[in-house]
């Protein structure tokens, strides 16, 4: 089960993540064109939440083999994107704002099963959802955004969300069985695409 897709290569761009069972829409494209300062904080937002997910399953499955060495790189590397749209954000005179968060990431939080392995592998299948959304929405912006610095910003970034999506399907992968992935995956796929049907009044990464 291939997770990439290599259609997709737009002016140099990665190939897309063919997890999403829907396209973004020109809508919210529009939306975040439009107010790039406040998806900016929020993508500081997203980045640090990410790290803190990520952290959080660290220690949730201390004794799980192989997971804290992959987890941990991915920990410090959203904390250095972090720090870096902050200090893009500092340039232009803003900084960190408490935003009302989009129904997205706790929508898909709830779709998660209590129950041990379910539970793991669910985790890390909305991990790398959250992960496929960003990457194919900052490939938008790294093509589209009218600001060249915030262009170079998201082509940067692209690399690192799609690794990242990489590194939770193997995660699963190498824990669970190939059918039970792309059954439960298409599952939460088409919860995520419906979580997005309706955009959000407020732009946001994930809204």
């Amino acid at each position: 089960m291939d997770p990439m897709v290599s259609s997709f290569d737009v002016k140099g761009l990665p190939p897309r993540i063919k997890w999403l069972a829907s396209e973004t829409t020109q809508d919210w494209l529009e939306q975040a064109i439009g107010n790039p300062i406040e998806v900016l904080i929020d993508h500081a937002n997203c980045e640090r939440k990410a790290a803190g997910s990520a952290l959080q399953l660290m220690f949730r499955y201390l004794c799980e083999p192989g997971l804290a060495e992959v987890l941990s790189p991915l920990v410090r590397e959203e904390l250095e994107h972090f720090e870096r749209v902050l200090a893009l954000l500092k340039s232009r005179g803003r900084y960190l704002e408490p935003l009302q968060a989009p129904p997205y990431a706790g929508a898909l939080s709830k779709q998660i099963r209590k129950e041990e392995p379910e539970r793991m592998l669910d985790t890390f299948l909305v991990a790398g959802l959250i992960e496929a959304r960003s990457h194919e929405r900052m490939g938008l912006l790294a093509v589209h955004s009218p600001d060249k610095e915030l262009r170079h910003l998201y082509r940067d970034l692209l690399v690192s969300e799609a690794r990242h999506f990489a590194l939770y399907w193997k995660l699963a992968e190498d824990r669970f069985k190939k059918t039970l992935i792309a059954s439960r995956l298409g599952e939460l796929a088409r919860v995520e695409a419906e979580i997005l049907v309706d955009l959000h009044p407020e732009p946001r990464m994930h809204s």
